[in-house]
């Protein structure tokens, strides 16, 4: 049965596990599949859905398909379903189609819901911070997108930790509290650990949504040996790539025999391992179809990592302050 975990303390809870559609929900995948996925995800007690503008490919399809199948599947069940999106990656051509100004941001989430078919989504985050723009512009919209009703909740997502201090100490100023960070964490990518970014949010009392916790993959057995050709870094639009699988491929094998000699797969451990910080609320997860779906949700009915097991990741894969934030 799914677990929820309140968001820093605010009044909304989210599942251990949250569902991305980062991948595999675009206008070059099958559309079927996503459906039954979104279904099946919510049956299992999923009810976060994690999007952004640009999500596809191509952008935008992602908002497109989910916004479809939310008014036919779960035009019902609105108010059980926490519903995302993002802005700040390139969007569109032009000087507005990008980063943390007024103009894209709140001309970004008018185009989300118009994609989505919704009023409001639950939560609009600033994807990235901008490093030409005041944080002042780039919060003031963020609080508008809660005054005027069109988000219910702001977030931030992959500013490293001095922007995110002075980014919620605006947003406070301005009445509006940062209900939740996003970066990337997993065994294989730890910044926000090695940062401090995730005691800061233990402290400020500020949820915390991990993405990539397997590592877009990589953090699964079938890239301990090789490279699949059905794989994800083996398709062109990909954000993975082939050098970025075998440079790590020495860690992902050495982890893979650690899980195994606890008794669970790789990515059960990898699972476990992003939610095991008090800070974080869930993890997202992508899925290409049902039973990998249901395959990785049964991590979350693995044994808790000992501290044995920790310290053995920890020799493998320690903390660094390094990104890879994509997303």
């Amino acid at each position: 049965m799914m677990k929820y975990r309140r968001c820093g303390d605010s009044g909304l809870l989210l599942p251990e596990i949250s569902l991305g559609f980062w991948h595999n929900f675009g206008h070059v995948d099958d559309f079927q599949e996503s459906r039954a996925m979104m279904h099946r995800a919510f049956d299992r007690g999923i009810t976060h859905f994690d999007l952004a503008n640009n999500y596809g490919p191509p952008p935008g399809s992602a908002e497109e398909n989910v916004g479809k199948i939310l008014a036919e599947d779960f035009s019902n069940h609105r108010d059980e379903l926490i519903i995302t999106t993002k802005a700040g990656h390139t969007m569109w051509n032009g000087p507005y189609g990008e980063w943390g100004s007024r103009k894209h941001l709140l001309a970004s989430l008018d185009q989300s819901l118009k994609r989505l078919s919704l009023p409001y989504v639950d939560i609009f985050y600033s994807h990235r911070p901008d490093p030409h723009t005041r944080l002042e512009e780039t919060m003031s919209a963020l609080a508008t997108a809660v005054q005027s009703g069109k988000a219910l909740y702001v977030g931030l997502s992959k500013y490293p930790l001095n922007m995110l201090k002075q980014a919620v100490e605006i947003l406070r100023q301005m009445g509006v509290h940062c209900v939740i960070y996003q970066p990337p964490y997993s065994i294989l990518n730890r910044w926000p650990e090695a940062e401090g970014i995730l005691d800061y949010l233990n402290q400020e009392k500020i949820g915390c949504v991990v993405f990539s916790p397997l590592a877009q993959g990589m953090l699964s057995p079938k890239y301990v040996d090789s490279i699949p050709a059905d794989s994800r870094a083996a398709r062109a639009e990909g954000f993975l790539q082939e050098d970025q699988v075998l440079a790590q491929q020495e860690k992902i094998r050495a982890l893979d025999h650690l899980a195994k000699s606890q008794g669970m797969p790789l990515h059960h451990m990898a699972i476990q391992f992003s939610l095991k910080h008090r800070a974080v609320t869930s993890a997202i997860i992508g899925a290409r179809n049902v039973a990998q779906l249901d395959d990785t949700l049964a991590a979350l009915d693995a044994p808790a990592l000992s501290e044995e097991t920790l310290k053995n990741i920890d020799a493998i894969a320690p903390a660094r302050r390094s990104a890879d934030a994509e997303g």
